[in-house]
């Protein structure tokens, strides 16, 4: 038997998980961290925390299987975007990594977005709708405004994969679903923009080559094979971006194929044979962990809404559900069981930290409207679960504008175990959703592109074919058409005819 290593590096956690070539997974391993905060507008990590968890979860989990590791035949990766690195001749890093959270390059962006974003050059260069702070091109130029010395000593610019990588096999490697939000790399011509690195007096010789994602980049190094316990003959592969790895990992491999994560945040991916740029730059195009293959991705608010209402309104129940051993949000999905579809006329708008896609109004706030005497804490929290339903539902509509089809939905993330959340957004979208067995679906996906690498698959479609199992299908449920489609569309009346109070300016008192 064949065995795959995946390692899922997230924000504040590397997970490691070893699957066999069947896609059951055999052991996991989570490692957490503390993001550092010397400003209220940066966020940084030392190189060395991300090893340090990286070689902690891979020994713990093979502690864990107690595998032949002369068996695992490769090592894959999902990794977190934008993260930036910065190394010396050496390979020593010159500074802490800047995490992808990191806001502090406010007014670099500013300057950039004056520089590139007159008609839409950068969107249509990068795939990206805003230059932000978040994203690395950022990040430099705020390097080399402010700290200079570092500046002109970095050998290489690398992203938190591109680390892993060169720490593992001495190579420096990209891959195009990470360099997306770069914005400084073409996602049509799928090499890095000139002009862009230019202006930021960076040098393409400063950054890694391009590969495509599941590619063999090479064996592991003997010192780092003995320090992680490791067969020398383990084969590292290109890795992705952890949304794109999700993606993969539930099967979204194929256009007409779009996936959901409801964790805290809500992601969405639509693959895509080629790049389809929105005139009204609402949706964001990302290069996919398959070979000439994209997709339409964005983030939005997600589950945060419903962990806040837990946290504020359900302490008793989460009480109940310790002493049970059961999770509280079981217990909350088994009372929105109770309320009927539309909540009795109650509808939400979710947008505790302002609307992302595909409004993108940073003044919206939350809210509830309609509630009567009648209404219960569960009516309350039907509303927030079909709340963010409607703004799947409002995504996929901006992509069916886009001539972009959705044929089905595929589900991942904390939300996807949830029966009555599901059947939601059956209802709301008129979509059949579709929730695989393996909840690890980054991992999943990271070890699938990976047995592609090494040959134990032809293909990502072959491999998804063998690894990625379907458990259950919720179909819309034609009594709930007519009401859903009331609600749905109260949900997009209320946020346009509150378009205006949100813009409001506080009064001086």
């Amino acid at each position: 038997m064949n065995y795959i290593l995946s390692i899922d590096a997230g924000t504040t956690a590397f997970k490691s998980s070893l699957f066999d070539e069947n896609g059951r997974l055999l052991g996991i391993s989570t490692r957490e961290y503390e993001l550092l905060t010397p400003t209220a507008l940066a966020v940084e990590l030392p190189a060395e925390t991300f090893w340090n968890a990286f070689k902690f979860g891979i020994k713990d989990v093979l502690k864990k299987t107690k595998v032949k590791v002369e068996d695992i035949r490769a090592l894959g990766l999902s990794v977190q975007g934008e993260t930036l690195l910065m190394i010396d001749k050496k390979g020593n890093p010159l500074r802490n990594a800047i995490i992808w959270l990191d806001n502090r390059a406010q007014e670099e962006a500013e300057v950039l977005s004056k520089q590139f974003d007159v008609d839409g050059l950068s969107y249509k260069t990068t795939g990206q709708v805003k230059i932000v702070p978040t994203w690395p091109a950022s990040k430099i130029f705020w390097i080399r405004e402010h700290e200079k010395n570092i500046f002109d000593r970095v050998y290489k610019f690398l992203l938190l994969e591109d680390y892993l990588i060169y720490r593992m096999t001495d190579e420096l490697v990209a891959e195009g679903s990470l360099l997306s939000s770069t914005v400084y790399w073409n996602i049509s011509t799928k090499k890095y923009w000139d002009e862009m690195l230019q202006y930021l007096h960076v040098s393409v010789d400063q950054l890694p080559a391009v590969r495509e994602s599941g590619e063999a980049v090479g064996e592991l190094k003997s010192e780092i094979a003995r320090e992680l316990g490791l067969s020398r003959n383990t084969v590292v592969s290109t890795g992705v971006l952890d949304q794109a790895a999700g993606a993969i990992g539930v099967g979204n491999i194929k256009p007409g194929t779009f996936s959901e994560n409801t964790g805290a945040a809500l992601a969405i991916c639509a693959t895509l044979k080629k790049p389809v740029f929105d005139k009204q730059a609402r949706m964001p195009i990302h290069y996919h962990g398959i070979p000439d293959t994209y997709m339409a991705h964005t983030f939005t608010t997600g589950g945060m809404v419903l962990r806040w209402y837990r946290d504020q309104f359900w302490k008793d129940e989460m009480r109940i559900a310790k002493t049970r051993g059961i999770d509280a949000y079981d217990l909350i999905g088994k009372e929105v069981t109770k309320v009927p579809p539309g909540c009795e006329g109650l509808v939400m708008l979710p947008h505790l930290q302002g609307a992302m896609a595909p409004e993108a109004n940073p003044k919206a706030t939350g809210v509830f409207y309609g509630f009567t005497l009648k209404h219960t804490k569960a009516h309350f929290a039907r509303a927030i679960m079909e709340a963010i339903a409607c703004i799947v539902r409002r995504n996929i509509d901006v992509l069916e504008e886009l001539n972009i089809p959705v044929n089905e939905i595929r589900v991942l993330g904390g939300g996807a175990r949830s029966d009555i959340w599901n059947q939601i957004k059956a209802d709301i979208t008129r979509k059949n959703i579709l929730r695989t067995e393996n909840e690890e679906a980054a991992c999943l996906g990271a070890a699938i592109l990976a047995g592609k690498a090494v040959g134990i698959y032809d293909s990502v479609k072959e491999a998804s074919n063998s690894m990625v199992r379907i458990k259950k299908t919720f179909e819309p449920r034609k009594e709930n058409i007519e009401t859903y489609k009331y609600t749905y569309k109260k949900y997009v009346q209320l946020y346009d005819d509150l378009c205006g109070l949100f813009t409001l300016e506080k009064l001086e008192t």
